[in-house]
């Protein structure tokens, strides 16, 4: 994930920089891009209601001060996170993004849709069906049984687990959208 035509993320350039500030003031000349916005920036077209409320969900951890936009500021803190982000930091972006609700605990209900969204999102060709996952998450790391993950046990299971952290750092998976920043829009594999 880390690496892009065979640069680090740390190594992005000035040129890459302005490549973002471009793409970002071209597709919101304001400079605040809405939920709307922000699902035209990301060609994000034609979501199943499940994927439309991740996405939705998505916008809102972006939106740092919660003001209903993502200025440039928040997008790039956002890219930057999620590309470049240390593992401790992007689990906690992940269980804030899975926890729907936001009672602090991730339920299977919560995971199983998030990770559909995800796959419908991401056209994902994963051999687990996404029941299997969920399953598979509370089995391994749902540590008291009580159905619900806590932080804790999130951040902990997913940290000791080589295959739950690869599966879930590939679905969350964002270089194809810096690609297209870097591509003007342009999908190179069209």
């Amino acid at each position: 994930m880390g690496n892009m035509d065979g640069k680090s993320v740390e190594e992005l350039s000035t040129t890459e920089c302005h490549q973002w500030y471009k793409k970002f003031m071209t597709e919101c000349p304001s400079g605040q891009l809405t939920l709307y916005e922000f699902k035209q920036f990301f060609g994000l077209k034609n979501l199943s209601p499940a994927a439309n409320k991740y996405v939705e969900q998505m916008f809102e951890t972006f939106d740092f001060n919660k003001d209903g936009y993502i200025d440039f500021m928040e997008y790039v803190a956002a890219l930057s996170l999620v590309l470049k982000g240390k593992v401790d930091q992007k689990l906690r972006w992940y269980f804030k993004l899975y926890d729907v609700d936001g009672n602090g605990c991730i339920d299977r209900g919560e995971l199983l849709n998030i990770f559909k969204a995800i796959r419908a999102i991401n056209r994902c060709n994963e051999t687990m069906s996404a029941e299997e996952f969920t399953n598979m998450v509370f089995d391994k790391i749902d540590i008291n049984g009580d159905g619900e993950l806590s932080l804790e046990e999130f951040m902990e299971g997913v940290q000791k687990d080589e295959m739950l952290l690869d599966i879930l750092t590939r679905s969350l998976d964002l270089t194809h959208i810096v690609r297209l920043i870097q591509n003007d829009g342009q999908n190179p594999h069209e």
